[in-house]
């Protein structure tokens, strides 16, 4: 065949190495393209005597071994080898090809260097494929030379330095660095892609960019169909110009370092299919604008600091597939048109604050496979509905406040194969029917309430005692961590209490609505607390035991303790589960009146208020000579810690969140409750953060209650000196209107770093007085923690306009008649916007 030009043998199945003597009766052949077999061995180094060669295609073979130099010498058109075992260093020549219009060697093992001169070698290249090898050094900046390139990909090797300026490559269509160690300012790099406007996919995820993302993103090629910048730890906001891009399909900006809040434009992006912004600072609101993307299939906002409520609007999208809000800070419910995305494959809401019970149409999402609800403050029975999803793979409701029975219904989803509906308040039984599933290979139903005996069909011999570990009255015959179930004895007493019931309960159920019927009626005539020795446990609280608690402090050690007061002592532990805990320990020996009447006020008041910036009960012990609550461990401990420890430090931003968390949580409490709340003791020490530095309010222990149509009150209790408004300390005034007046004293003191009780003040000089001072003088610089602003600080000016605006608020609250001070609705409305435009800045 001495005249034959082309060979094209690609898509089958030869096996053993291309034959080195190939060229001897080939001397014309121009074309070879062996893709997609199984050869085995080297490239041989005869290939080099093909002269005529300008084809070669050799991509998903198993070829190993090095590249032959004399590659380097044939005029190659196209030159692909990816998808191999190839290996060692790309001989030079290989980029003085000069005729080279495609070069694939992507997905293989070469390493080495590039040539700094390869650019100027290589005046026709338009595709260049080197990604997936082990190619270090720099980037040769000489490849912006090479100006024919229209796709160009490095991504994921070694390589390291800065990014050359590829906006002389006007011609780009694909690129991708990703994956690699270059460094550079995010801001330079993609403003000089502005001039490649024929891009269509942008990929510079896991790099080492640094900086924002700059306003001149909105002037990328309008074709961009792909920006992906995940991992490059981008600081800044997202800017609204993205809303430009009309082409995109997918956003990916997932772990990176940024803030601000999403911006409305994306809603312009009307293509866009993927949106990735999880890991990152953002808060806020989920804008309703995303629900005007109709081609939306994965939409992933996890790991932020959102709140509000889940827009209705999203129930709309019908395209949507995946959805993923879970570590945010969403509250309220799952709207009811969510049930109506009927093509759902993935839906992950865990870890929010969540509420409100699961409709019957959660049963609509008949081809889901992954349902994760964890962490959330749902409550009710779960769904007999469930059973229809029959393609549900993984479940878990875990954390949450849910009861009742586990539905039976769950044995018939014959897909299951992982189960975890720990840490609720389910009773009952565990269903047989959950021997039926055949692939379920985690169980997990512990710290519920059930009873009965644990199944031992199916794959539950394979369950470990820890899946059913701190439930109400389990039994087994064959684990030893149980009791047997004396099935005999157990009939016969249901059989004695079925009876009985019949005579008693019905007495039992006129008592119980005749003492509710006298507590109401005393209630609406006093809202005093009557000392008691003995607390009801709310319903959602856990039992925990004295011994229990003794163990997990170490026997109350001292160290162990995380803080005391008037009330008694405060220890960190450890409970049998691992779960971290502060166990608030009142001191009954001193006051024992006071002591159990401020126990009776923080049980009443916790087993009521549910909000995200409120500290969360988990459970209380209570006897005639010990009460403690068991409350949410807070990592980062109190804001008066921060605020005056040399070790610790909040920035600008920082106190702007706690100080929105602080109001939030009294906005809740002023006029989000069904009846209102006063704290009567706000102040710094009674702000405690979690390891996010979110806020949360504690310390209820004089707090009171008012009934519907009251607003003020009068108590003999005093709160802590400095910080009560003046009708309290005089006249022993309770109202909404006091809070509000702690409020803005704390504010004061959290950007002064100053007391109100601090020497410096007295009869004639107070806090209140030296600030406003400084801000009738517009000096406030003076005042100011000089950690927090400073005139050689970045951005000097905008932090001194955002500390003014926030004091101005703060003298708001500080009014000295009480009718006349704001509203924390108002509060709350003002800083979010002061926030805003220092965001903005």
């Amino acid at each position: 065949m001495s005249t034959l030009k082309e060979i094209n043998f690609g898509d089958n199945n030869l096996s053993q190495s291309i034959p080195v003597d190939i060229y001897l009766n080939l001397p014309e052949l121009v074309g070879l393209a062996l893709y997609s077999n199984q050869l085995t061995g080297g490239i041989p180094a005869t290939f080099g005597n093909l002269t005529r060669l300008e084809y070669l295609n050799l991509y998903e073979n198993n070829l190993i071994g090095e590249l032959p130099a004399g590659l380097g010498n044939l005029n190659l058109v196209e030159f692909i080898v990816n998808r191999n075992g190839l290996s060692g260093s790309t001989p030079f020549s290989m980029f003085n090809i000069s005729t080279l219009e495609i070069m694939d060697m992507g997905s293989n093992y070469f390493s080495g260097y590039l040539p700094s001169t390869m650019g100027f070698s290589l005046p026709n290249l338009e595709v260049l494929y080197l990604g997936v090898n082990r190619l270090g050094g720099v980037i040769p900046s000489s490849i912006t030379n090479a100006s024919k390139l229209t796709k160009l990909d490095m991504g994921t090797n070694f390589l390291t330095g800065t990014i050359p300026n590829f906006g002389y490559l006007r011609l780009l269509q694909k690129f991708s660095i990703e994956e690699n160690s270059l460094t550079g300012d995010s801001w330079r790099f993609f403003s000089s892609l502005t001039n490649c406007r024929y891009l269509k996919f942008l990929k510079a995820s896991q790099t080492k960019l640094s900086g924002v993302l700059p306003a001149s993103i909105g002037n990328l090629s309008a074709s961009l169909q792909e920006f992906s910048v995940f991992g490059c730890n981008i600081k800044g906001s997202i800017p609204t110009e993205i809303g430009n891009l009309s082409s995109l399909e997918y956003l990916l900006l997932e772990i990176n370092q940024l803030t601000g809040f999403i911006p409305s434009t994306i809603g312009k992006l009307k293509s866009l299919q993927r949106i990735n912004i999880s890991t990152n600072k953002l808060e806020g609101y989920i804008p309703a604008e995303l629900c005007q993307l109709s081609n939306l299939g994965d939409l992933d906002l996890s790991d932020n600091m959102l709140n509000g409520s889940i827009p209705v609007c999203l129930g709309e999208l019908k395209s949507l597939r995946n959805v993923h809000l879970g570590f945010n800070k969403l509250e309220s419910t799952v709207p009811l048109k969510f049930w109506n995305l009927t093509d759902l494959l993935r839906l992950n809401l865990s870890h929010n604050s969540l509420s409100g019970n699961l409709p019957f149409e959660i049963g609509n999402l008949n081809i889901i496979f992954d349902i994760d609800f964890s962490c959330n403050q749902f409550s009710g029975n779960i769904p007999s509905s469930i059973g229809k999803i029959q393609s549900l793979v993984s479940l878990s409701f875990a954390h949450n406040r849910f009861q009742g029975s586990i539905p039976q219904s769950l044995g018939i989803i014959i897909s299951l194969e992982s189960l975890n509906l720990s840490f609720n308040n389910f009773s009952g039984s565990i269903p047989k029917s959950l021997e039926e599933l055949k692939y379920l290979k985690h169980l997990d139903v512990s710290h519920n309430r059930l009873e009965g005996e644990i199944p031992t069909g199916g794959h539950f011999a394979n369950f470990t005692a820890q899946s059913f570990m701190q439930n109400y009255a389990l039994c087994s015959e064959t684990r030893q961590q149980f009791p047997p179930c004396g099935k005999a004895h157990k009939r016969s007493r249901s059989k004695n209490v079925v009876s009985l019931m019949k005579y008693i309960l019905p007495p039992i159920i006129s008592v119980i609505l005749a003492v509710t019927i006298l507590l109401i009626v005393r209630r609406q005539k006093s809202n005093k607390y009557a000392p008691q020795s003995e607390i009801s446990l709310h319903l959602a609280w856990r039992r925990i035991s004295y011994k229990e608690l003794e163990e997990a402090t170490n026997a109350f050690g001292e160290s162990n303790i995380l803080g005391s007061g008037s009330f008694g002592s405060v220890y960190g532990g450890i409970l049998s589960d691992g779960l971290n805990v502060a166990v608030k320990v009142f001191n009954l020996q001193s006051e024992q009146v006071r002591a159990i009447k401020s126990f009776a006020t923080e049980c009443q008041v916790l087993s009521t208020i549910r909000h995200r910036n409120l500290i969360r009960i988990i459970g209380c012990c209570s006897n005639t000579e010990f009460k403690a609550l068991i409350l949410e461990y807070m990592p980062n401990g109190s804001l008066e810690k921060w605020l005056y420890s040399h070790n610790y430090f909040l920035d600008m931003l920082k106190r702007l969140n706690i100080v929105i968390d602080v109001a939030l949580a009294l906005e809740y409490l002023h006029h989000g409750h069904t009846f209102p709340i006063v704290h009567c003791d706000l102040k710094p020490s009674n702000v405690l953060l979690d390891k996010d530095m979110v806020a949360h309010v504690s310390d209820f222990g004089i707090a009171k209650l008012f009934d519907e149509g009251e607003s003020t009150a009068q108590t003999k209790t005093l709160a802590t000196i400095g910080y009560m408004a003046p009708e309290y300390g005089t006249e022993g005034i309770v109202s909404t209107s006091g809070d509000v007046y702690s409020y803005g004293m704390m504010l004061l003191e959290m950007y002064t770093r100053k007391k109100p009780t601090d020497e410096m003040f007295g009869e004639e000089m107070s806090l209140k007085s030296w600030v406003s001072h400084s801000l009738d003088e517009n000096r406030i610089t003076e005042v100011v923690d000089t950690n927090l602003l400073g005139r050689e600080d970045e951005n000097f000016f905008a932090k001194e306009q955002c500390v003014s605006s926030i004091l101005a608020v703060a003298m708001e609250c500080l009014n000295d008649y009480l009718v006349e001070r704001i509203s924390m609705r108002e509060v709350v409305a003002k800083l979010e916007k002061i926030k805003a435009v220092f965001l903005a800045r």
